[in-house]
């Protein structure tokens, strides 16, 4: 056994509002969900985890998380589904929470504030959250019947989720908008993981370039242990070109929702998307920057609401 590596008591990287920021409790995680107690083990440093190469001990540790921690009574997804990791998503919501704040004293909370989760998946992760935390209402879009139905079942599964979680299927794959949001239905923000890659082959290299860089050696077969659709992962053009027509389409939605928000996963994202904010004359942009391990992840934001417009809609909803 190599020699007990040190690790310091708080993620300092994660946002302080973060259930995360200390390490994982499995004592406590597997008496909230026993079936996690077969994948807990020493690791080489002699600290209990789990093999995080094993796609079935990620979705079990997964499942403690939010049992334990946002209070879910049910939580499945399908083989081969994406599930992602709960602290970085966790730090969007908070981070979502902070956006909404901006200037006031309080965060707003309670399910009168709504968000709409493009691209909502099979793991229902955002409105899981948002609603442990904040009390939000959610709207889950997906184009995947699959994945929709999965949601469906997670939402009719757990109390609190149905009073405040809607999913609807998206039918075009095009739109991200058009066909979800009602004439007139107002959301406060919007929440969204885009497709990162524009490929298939190009997934698969990432997928090889992060096992190479955890394991020190180059791994003979690709393992995407935290899963994903092609869907999920993978959209022609990449994140650059999805969150593009995503812009364009949300000049059409500027009335209808406060703060649109999509994660950028790359940095050479963000320039081109600024120049395409700044052609549809979006009245604001942010880009929230958020530290998770060794890597700095980002979302942005944009509104086509006036000053007056934001200060009456807070008035109005808030």
């Amino acid at each position: 056994m190599e020699k007990k590596k040190q690790h310091p008591q708080v993620k300092s990287e994660l946002h302080p509002r973060s259930q995360h920021r200390t390490r994982y409790n499995f004592e406590a995680l597997i008496k909230s969900s026993p079936e996690l107690a077969k994948y807990v083990a020493p690791n080489k440093y002699g600290d209990e985890s789990v093999d995080f190469f094993n796609p079935a001990a990620v979705k079990a540790l997964n499942k403690a998380l939010l049992i334990h921690h946002y209070g879910l009574e049910y939580w499945d997804i399908p083989e081969h589904y994406l599930c992602p990791p709960i602290p970085g998503r966790a730090d969007y919501i908070h981070n979502i929470a902070d956006l909404l704040k901006g200037n006031q004293s309080e965060i707003p909370k309670g399910k009168h504030i709504k968000g709409l989760d493009i691209g909502v998946g099979a793991n229902c992760i955002y409105p899981i959250i948002g609603q442990h935390e904040y009390g939000w209402s959610f709207i889950g879009s997906d184009t995947d019947e699959t994945a929709i139905s999965s949601a469906k079942t997670i939402e009719q599964k757990n109390y609190k989720l149905r009073s405040t979680l809607e999913i609807r299927r998206q039918e075009k794959s095009n739109n991200f908008f058009y066909d979800i949001l009602k004439p007139e239905e107002k959301v406060d923000f919007t929440i969204c993981n885009p497709p990162f890659h524009a490929s298939a082959e190009d997934a698969q290299k990432a997928s090889l370039k992060k096992q190479k860089n955890l394991k020190g050696k180059r791994p003979n077969k690709v393992l995407l242990n935290f899963g994903g659709q092609h869907n999920e992962l993978w959209t022609k053009g990449g994140e650059a070109r999805f969150v593009k027509d995503m812009i364009y389409e949300s000049k059409h939605f500027g009335k209808q929702c406060f703060w649109f928000t999509s994660l950028i996963s790359k940095e050479a994202t963000l320039k081109p998307t600024y120049k395409i904010l700044e052609k549809v004359n979006a009245t604001a942009v942010k880009t929230i920057e958020m530290g998770q391990g060794h890597k700095i992840s980002r979302f942005i934001a944009w509104t086509f609401l006036t000053e007056q417009e934001q200060n009456d809609w807070i008035k109005e909803r808030w």
